[in-house]
């Protein structure tokens, strides 16, 4: 069976970068742990090395193996990891700094749509009754470079003061992977009140976009929007969508939105730097520095 991978480990991920010009270089080891590494030259540091979300593997032991190896393949140049099932212990023996606290995203299981359905918490499954009978239609095509769902959340990451993947990116997604990125739409009297795109990788799928009016809210059009989604990705043979960050600080209702599906909550390893220089502080930093 093909590994779980996160969407920046995934090779239409890779593909996208390349068609933006950033490609990434894929690595695998003996052990079938593969990571992908994302480059950039900052100034006087020179080149640093990413590998977001990644290594992965199909068994947990391996990426403690991977952990121990790691400088083989690696040059010594400095490297940001962005752990996800590597223990702030091991990272830290490996000389690894701590830089971000860890992240907790809302991985959502598929399956059948009768399991899907009965998971869902009551008050979410209800505002998905009432956007059934809202007289609301679907639409769902793959993205156009043009789509105006682009423009609206470039607008919205503005008003709204979060950064992530720019529109950029999902346009070269579509383009670099015809048919792996796709938008759900919900329109009133043929007038788009939400939307979404999602982005296919393998086994799973990123809910890489969300948009939607004061009519789609008052209509819960997204409600409506991630349950087609949700069947639509079930029955193309997905088993898993990444619905993304949870931040209840600031965005308390967005994370009830995603958790409301009965979404598994992830939390990552956070991020990571390795400078050969400060291996041996690393080591030797208390372990509450990383939780």
């Amino acid at each position: 069976m093909s590994l779980l991978l996160p969407l920046p480990q995934s090779q239409e991920f890779a593909r996208a970068c390349a068609a933006l010009g950033r490609p990434l270089r894929l690595c695998r080891n003996d052990s079938g742990v593969v990571w992908q590494v994302q480059s950039r030259r900052f100034g006087p540091l020179g080149r640093l090395d990413l590998v977001s979300r990644g290594p992965v593997a199909a068994k947990p032991s391996a990426l403690d193996t991977w952990l121990q190896d790691w400088a083989r393949w690696h040059d010594g140049r400095p490297l940001v990891l962005n752990a996800d099932g590597l223990s702030a212990g091991a990272l830290r023996a490996a000389g690894f700094l701590p830089l971000v606290t860890p992240a907790t995203l809302a991985l959502l299981p598929l399956g059948c749509e009768a399991g899907m359905r009965a998971a869902l918490a009551q008050k979410w499954r209800n505002r998905l009754n009432r956007a059934e009978r809202s007289g609301l239609t679907l639409r769902e095509t793959d993205l156009a470079p043009d789509h105006w769902i682009l423009t609206a959340e470039a607008a919205q990451a503005r008003a709204r003061g979060y950064r992530g993947l720019p529109p950029a990116f999902s346009a070269a997604f579509a383009r670099a992977t015809p048919g792996a990125a796709q938008v759900f739409e919900a329109l009133d009297k043929g007038v788009p009140v939400a939307g979404a795109v999602i982005l296919r990788h393998g086994r799973m799928a990123t809910w890489q976009i969300g948009v939607t009016t004061p009519e789609g809210r008052r209509s819960h059009a997204m409600n409506l929007l991630l349950w087609r989604a949700m069947r639509a990705l079930a029955e193309r043979g997905h088993d898993c969508l990444d619905l993304g960050i949870l931040n209840l600080q600031d965005a308390p209702g967005v994370t009830h939105f995603k958790l409301g599906t009965r979404a598994r909550v992830h939390r990552l390893g956070g991020t990571w730097l390795h400078l050969g220089a400060l291996a041996p502080l690393a080591r030797r930093l208390p372990l509450r520095m990383a939780a």
